[in-house]
């Protein structure tokens, strides 16, 4: 599957009720609509949220923000 903006190929998975190309990690099907099972499922309250107060991201397993990059 490409971006319709810039045509970049991006990572993508088969639904798997109508068989639609879709992004990778969706939640919903962009074809047919049904919910996509989420392969790993966290616990929430295990999550350290980025040291810097104005970013959203989350630490990762490599101890870094997986938004801004961030070390913990």
């Amino acid at each position: 599957m490409n971006c319709p903006q810039c045509g970049v190929t991006l990572p993508s998975i088969l639904c798997p009720q109508c068989g639609g190309e879709i992004p990778e990690k969706s939640r919903h099907c962009c074809w047919c609509g049904v919910p996509i099972p989420a392969e790993e499922e966290t616990d929430s309250s295990e999550r350290k949220l980025c040291s810097d107060g104005n970013c959203v991201g989350t630490i990762n397993e490599k101890g870094v923000c997986n938004i801004c990059g961030k070390p913990y």
